[in-house]
C-alpha cells in the first residue's frame, strides 16, 4: 500500500511539474504513472551503478551531483516514453529537485 501511494505521489508531482517548470510535458495521469513506475525501476537498477561510478565527484560536491544523476535519468526516460518530454537539462534538474523534496516530505509524513 505504501509503495502504491508513493507511486501516485510521484505521478502527481510530475503533473504539478508540468505547470510549474517550463519545458516539461506530461500528457496524462496514465503517462505520469508509467513514468513513476519506470523511474522507480531505474532507481533500483541503474542509479546504484551510476552513483558508484561517480562517487569521487559526488563526494567533491557534497552529494549535489546526485541531482545531476536524477536529472539524467529523467532525460533518459523522456527519450523513451511517448507523452513525456523534457526540453532541457535545466528543466530536468528542476524536476529532480522537486521530486526529491516531495519524496522526502511524503516519506516522513507517510511513515
Amino acid at each position: 500500500m505504501f509503495f502504491l501511494l508513493r507511486l501516485i505521489i510521484v505521478a502527481l508531482t510530475l503533473l504539478v511539474a508540468t505547470k510549474l517548470i517550463p519545458g516539461v510535458t506530461v500528457t496524462s495521469f496514465y503517462i505520469a504513472l508509467v513514468v513513476a513506475i519506470l523511474l522507480g525501476l531505474l532507481n533500483i537498477t541503474v542509479r546504484p551503478i551510476l552513483v558508484f561510478l561517480t562517487l569521487p565527484i559526488t563526494i567533491l560536491t557534497l552529494g549535489l551531483f546526485l541531482f545531476v544523476i536524477n536529472a539524467a535519468m529523467l532525460l533518459l526516460l523522456a527519450s523513451f516514453v511517448e507523452g513525456f518530454a523534457i526540453a532541457s537539462f535545466w528543466s530536468a534538474l528542476a524536476v529532480s529537485l522537486l521530486l526529491t523534496v516531495v519524496n522526502w516530505f511524503s516519506y516522513h509524513i507517510l511513515k
